[in-house]
């Protein structure tokens, strides 16, 4: 078992910036990739990015592609989002999740464990 937990959510306004941290506890010998993922109010949860074992490669949606950034520290096991520029469509509840396969899948059930989430909130 894995255990993930976020933080660094908030209310922010557009243009701002803000960073999310996800730290993994257990088994953490079996996490391969890392990434995000964001449900918005109403929609279904959506890929965000994801980065490899040893930190590449990396994805990204195309809706925050240059914008955004995934890194991860596996001396501490965590992942952490960058996020800059953001936009209110950005709003959305943002879960952390783990794969023990290799890279490449943007898909929920490729993911094998799930943080609770972090509220992201982008409004003037």
């Amino acid at each position: 078992q894995v255990q993930l937990v976020e933080s660094g959510g908030g209310l922010v306004q557009p243009g701002d910036s803000l960073r999310l941290s996800c730290a993994a506890s257990g088994r953490t010998i079996s996490i391969h990739t890392m990434g995000w993922f964001r449900q918005a109010p109403g929609k279904e949860r959506q890929f965000v990015a994801a980065i490899g074992l040893y930190g590449w490669p990396t994805d990204y949606a195309d809706s925050v592609k240059g914008r955004f950034t995934i890194s991860r520290d596996n001396a501490k096991n965590t992942v952490s989002l960058q996020m800059n520029s953001l936009k209110p469509e950005d709003t959305a509840v943002y879960y952390c999740a783990v794969s023990g396969r290799g890279f490449g899948s943007r898909r929920d059930p490729d993911y094998d464990y799930w943080g609770q989430g972090t509220q992201v909130t982008v409004s003037s």
